[in-house]
């Protein structure tokens, strides 16, 4: 696929699959953790600061482990 940055950022193509993008598959999980799952997916690929994108995975889990009722 080619880069569309609204329908099909090219970030969020698998890297083995260009066909088999994050929506995909975070579609089918809750909010947060489908969240987490595209800050992972994405960290270092959308821009080069991966850290970033994984303290965004972090800060979602971290809000599922409350909902889920975790002190």
């Amino acid at each position: 696929m080619n880069h569309d940055p609204i329908n099909h950022p090219s970030y969020y193509a698998h890297p083995s699959r260009a066909d088999i993008e994050c929506i995909d598959i975070i579609e089918w999980f809750p909010f947060n953790v489908g969240a987490a799952i595209k800050y992972l997916w994405r960290a270092g690929r959308k821009t080069p600061d991966a850290i970033t994108d994984l303290k965004k995975a972090r800060w979602f889990i971290e809000r599922e482990l409350m909902r889920l009722g975790e002190k």
